[in-house]
């Protein structure tokens, strides 16, 4: 753009932005930052010279790349206005601000998320991600000026390794799915290693677009015979997809093969839009509840240092999202029937066999904590009773629970039921976490070798007393919704949508942005 040209448009900001009016609701949103953003160029263009609208349009195209919508930043308008030899005034100006525009709104969406989570998770109570705004702001002028607006949309991007990890994964299936997706496998018996049949070429074309071949042994890709190293490459897929590891092709696998290239590279995306709302509450030391993964993973320095399987709630029964802060642990607990299992599970128990109560150690309490007899109860009409559960054998939380504050009446605890964390589904609670060697998790929150060492930890329990041990600093722990992983070879790893939320996600990122210029 010629000087002159500069500054007759810079003369046209200072008028728009300073200008008295009263702005309508819609264009309205930025204003207040746009005011900002010109007053510290003192008016100048940020978007005049050919090195900065080509740096722009290279960014916005590359937020594709996480899991977003080039289109809803308006790139092709943009591409379009510069496009043209010149433009009129007022188009200069309205095409300056929209590009001003695209740019806050990429920002934002690449620091917090496109959407909000309050709007869509019932019980989230994780905080936005704060930044300085001044301080942003020089930023954000300093990067247009040098032409570097891919590294200043980095910078707002979640630096865990987690976050390029998907958008590594979203690039590959992206290729995928540019070459025609991968081969659909169609119905049939189940196939095992030795059988011959028509489908296996497509089974074997299948795992090798997704990685899961040996180019070096596999047979002609034209081979019907199911031979030892496509069960090994079926095998790889199955554990990296939370699939039973037989090497056999079943109804599950045959289903997780079938899902097309596009259906998981929804799944990224939701995942990254996740990772944008989540992952700056990540802290040096945390424990994280992998919900639909069914794991615990203890991270120190950004590292997991320890993992366990969990049980997780039902679908009807949902594990919560939330974050808060472990700061007790009790061994040996009694167990307080929550109101809903009460409701729902127990009373219709009891109802049929009187018998229920004193074989699940359960005894019946009243307001004021006094043991009533059940016989006396109409277990028709019970009124504000409790039922407490004593601690030892058979207790529903095991040997520990690991508490922190939270409106749900959810924590972690040892389990009974252990031969259940051998299934690879498992929503089996009543929305608590049910964890794995409990008991190592304990040693690592307590954190102190001389007074809690395992030893100590198990002479404790042997007492069979119930005691409160408090944190002394408490530990945060994040539950959290994921349904896509990242495996430590860098393969994905997809999840299934246990509580059915990826749905909801997806459509409201399909939604456009509405990018309202100012000079309407």
């Amino acid at each position: 753009m010629e000087p002159g040209r500069i500054l007759a448009l810079s003369a046209q900001l200072r008028e728009r932005i300073t200008q008295d009016r009263t702005p309508t609701t819609d264009d309205s949103q930025h204003d207040p930052l746009l005011a900002r953003f010109y007053q510290l160029r003192d008016f100048r263009p940020a978007w005049a010279a050919p090195i900065q609208q080509a740096a722009l349009l290279a960014a916005l195209d590359g937020i594709e790349n996480d899991g977003l919508r080039p289109q809803d930043y308006a790139v092709d308008a943009l591409r379009a206005a510069w496009s043209q030899p010149s433009l009129s005034a007022d188009t200069a100006l309205s095409t300056e601000l929209l590009a001003t525009r695209s740019l806050f709104t990429a920002l934002s969406h690449l620091l917090n998320g496109k959407l909000d989570p309050r709007v869509l998770e019932r019980d989230w109570n994780f905080q936005a991600r704060r930044i300085d705004v001044q301080s942003a702001l020089i930023e954000a002028n300093q990067a247009i000026d040098a032409g570097e607006i891919a590294a200043l949309f980095a910078r707002a991007r979640p630096t865990y390794p987690l976050y390029e990890q998907l958008r590594e994964g979203l690039r590959r299936l992206r290729k995928v799915q540019r070459i025609g997706g991968w081969p659909s496998i169609a119905d049939g018996a189940t196939l095992k290693a030795g059988d011959d049949d028509a489908r296996i070429p497509a089974l074997r074309a299948r795992l090798r677009l997704s990685g899961y071949g040996d180019p070096e042994m596999e047979a002609p890709a034209d081979s019907t015979h199911f031979d030892q190293v496509l069960e090994d490459a079926l095998r790889r897929f199955q554990r990296k997809q939370y699939l039973t590891a037989d090497g056999v092709l079943g109804k599950d696998t045959l289903a997780a093969l079938n899902v097309t290239v596009t259906m998981r590279i929804d799944q990224v995306r939701v995942n990254l839009e996740r990772a944008r709302w989540l992952l700056h509450e990540t802290s040096a030391e945390f424990l994280l509840v992998d919900i639909a993964g069914f794991k615990a993973i203890y991270f120190q320095h950004g590292e997991p240092q320890w993992s366990a399987r969990v049980q997780v709630g039902k679908p009807y029964r949902k594990t919560p999202s939330f974050r808060s802060q472990i700061n007790r642990i009790t061994f040996n607990p009694t167990w307080t029937v929550p109101p809903t299992i009460l409701r729902k599970d127990i009373l219709p128990k009891v109802r049929k066999n009187p018998d229920y109560l004193a074989a699940n150690r359960l005894r019946v309490l009243d307001q004021a904590g006094n043991v009533l007899n059940p016989e006396q109860i109409d277990w028709n009409h019970p009124g504000g009773l409790t039922l407490r559960q004593d601690a030892g054998p058979g207790n529903s939380l095991g040997r520990v629970a690991i508490r922190f504050d939270n409106p749900y009446s959810v924590y972690l605890h040892d389990t009974p039921h252990t031969e259940l964390f051998d299934s690879e589904q498992r929503a089996f609670s009543s929305g608590c976490i049910r964890v794995q060697r409990p008991l190592d998790l304990a040693e690592r929150l307590l954190d102190d070798p001389v007074q809690w060492n395992r030893a100590a930890i198990d002479a404790l329990i042997a007492t069979g007393k119930t005691r409160n041990v408090t944190l002394n600093r408490p530990i945060t722990v994040l539950l959290m919704y994921w349904s896509v992983d990242i495996h430590s070879d860098g393969r994905l790893g997809f999840k299934h949508d246990i509580y059915g939320r990826d749905a909801r996600i997806l459509a409201e990122l399909g939604k456009p942005v509405q990018l309202h210029p100012l000079d309407r």
